[in-house]
């Protein structure tokens, strides 16, 4: 065995073997012109087309949205729309039934904020059931709502409290289960709101006479606007994110082509559209996203109302956050999987509408975004620092993503100020969403894993406010937990790696990356030991 060793190695690699660290550079070496440099130029080459195609889909958004902005007439005028009026003659009859459906599941902290926003909506009792779908597992929180659902029918209020058997479905199972019952069947129109949202009382007046005037319209969405952005450095992330969505992406749906996907909450449904979309289904993880796919298929159009604001709560805490965007990156993967087929050969669309849902929608949004960011600025750039002889452009690394960044920006222009920290974060939590679109796209283990993000609501509110009164100052509350739940192997382990990267790149690089790599490792290992969740309230 020894003499066939030496005849298929070099005699250089034979001549290290006593030294463990000598072979290991003499294998690299040897692999590195005719395997490493190659793959990693193409790795290259496939991440820079990915960065165009991110940029121009950013552009084209942007463009549009000034466009919107200065010359697109607002949904009032772009369609038939006219206040109902209460009249004293008719009474309630010209106003539509409407079901609010309320899904929930051990809500302890914000069950009575949404039951009583529900109740508050300004529209006639006579006109309005109200349907409190709680799947909770907890008996003590089940008797908690179904008494404050007793409390709110003692004044007059049309609310039922409904229980399922089993969670079959998650929030589509509870959903569709609350349209069959037969004293929902007279209701025209369907509002949802998630256990911590709040709408306003005109929410259905502003809201419903576009679906009643329209009959072509199925969805009418309201903005959502977070009551907790400004709890940590968390929540403002998070808020950058969103606010880009909501900002530009349903804005630019809406306008152009009357599509975007449903958000799952703070919108009002036509049932009859619902029904002939064939209904709730839980095949993935976003269920809402899936329904108004289906439904845009037939032919029915969406409102996006971006001053039409209720208000929500954002994940405090790490943890919560991880499982809310693995089920906002897994699902959209494993719908595209199911559903780009039916989308191609649907013949109901026009076929932009098509290429808009399939390529911007779907493949650049859901998959290309998180996928580059990961790829790119986590992986490749990194390893073209060990391998010299791949170039990356510098308008690849860093004038495309610099202006992709900018136009990201503009949703939130009052937190510009940490536009740099909402970068590296980004990066780090890309790694979290191109794990969970991977598995979307190829339906594995966790792909259809459902874990209902915590809400704490006025907790931490309230708390604060008590130990103020008791102690006189304001204290700082934290959200502790074991270290060992806190721990992430796999972004510790992408901060050594981007360390070491940073350190060869340091002694022998030449375009500077290491700082980027610094402070890029700095972001991983704080998410790492999850500290990210400490929850700090604003003065």
């Amino acid at each position: 065995m020894a003499e066939t060793t030496q005849i298929l190695l070099p005699e250089s690699f034979q001549g290290g073997r006593g030294d463990f660290t000598e072979q290991i550079w003499l294998i690299w070496e040897l692999i590195k012109a005719p395997l490493i440099v190659p793959v990693l130029r193409l790795m290259v080459y496939i991440s820079l087309a990915m960065s165009l195609m991110l940029f121009f889909e950013r552009l084209y958004m942007g463009i549009v949205i000034i466009l919107v902005k200065l010359f697109w007439k607002k949904p009032e005028k772009r369609y038939k729309y006219e206040p109902i009026q209460d009249d004293l003659e008719l009474g309630s009859s010209n106003f539509p039934h409407v079901l609010i459906q309320i899904p929930m599941f051990n809500e302890r902290e914000v069950y009575k904020i949404s039951i009583g926003a529900a109740c508050g909506l300004s529209w006639p009792a006579d006109r309005l059931v109200i349907q409190v779908l709680d799947d909770s597992t907890d008996p003590v929180i089940k008797q908690m709502v179904e008494q404050e659902c007793l409390r709110w029918a003692s004044k007059g209020i049309n609310i039922t409290y409904q229980i399922r058997e089993t969670r079959g479905g998650y929030k589509a199972g509870a959903l569709k289960e609350g349209l069959k019952r037969s004293y929902v069947k007279h209701c025209e129109y369907v509002a949802i709101f998630d256990a911590d949202f709040r709408p306003e009382p005109d929410y259905l007046r502003r809201a419903i006479p576009f679906l009643v005037h329209n009959p072509d319209i199925a969805l009418v969405q309201a903005r959502w606007r977070f009551v907790n952005a400004d709890e940590c450095l968390l929540t403002r992330m998070q808020e950058m994110s969103l606010d880009y969505h909501f900002t530009v992406e349903q804005e630019v749906g809406s306008a152009t082509h009357a599509f975007f996907g449903f958000n799952g909450t703070a919108g009002v449904w036509r049932i009859a559209a619902i029904n002939e979309a064939g209904g709730w289904k839980d095949r993935t993880t976003v269920e809402d996203m899936d329904l108004a796919v289906r439904a845009s298929l037939r032919g029915w159009k969406f409102v996006y109302l971006g001053d039409l604001q209720v208000k929500s709560e954002l994940p405090s805490t790490f943890k919560a956050f991880r499982f809310q965007q693995h089920r906002w990156s897994c699902g959209p993967a494993n719908l595209f999987r199911k559903m780009v087929m039916e989308i191609v050969r649907n013949k109901k669309v026009k076929f932009w509408k098509k290429v808009y849902v399939i390529y911007s929608f779907f493949f650049v949004r859901k998959i290309i975004a998180h996928m580059v960011t990961f790829f790119f600025y986590c992986v490749v750039l990194p390893l073209t620092i060990l391998v010299p002889e791949v170039y990356v452009p510098i308008w690849g690394a860093v004038y495309i993503p610099s202006i992709i960044t900018i136009l990201n920006s503009v949703g939130t222009p009052r937190s510009i100020h940490l536009l740099f920290y909402w970068i590296l974060f980004e990066n780090v939590m890309s790694l979290h969403r191109t794990k969970a679109t991977l598995i979307g796209l190829l339906e594995a283990g966790r792909a259809n894993e459902w874990v209902v993000t915590e809400k704490l609501g006025d907790a931490l509110k309230n708390k604060a406010a008590a130990d103020k009164k008791a102690g006189g100052k304001i204290p700082k509350i934290r959200l502790r937990c074991k270290f060992g739940d806190r721990i992430n192997t796999l972004e510790l382990g992408f901060a050594a790696f981007l360390f070491l990267c940073g350190c060869y790149d340091f002694v022998h690089g030449k375009n500077n990356y290491f700082i980027y790599l610094f402070l890029q490792t700095f972001s991983f290992l704080i998410t790492g030991i999850g500290y990210v969740g400490t929850i700090i309230p604003s003065s």
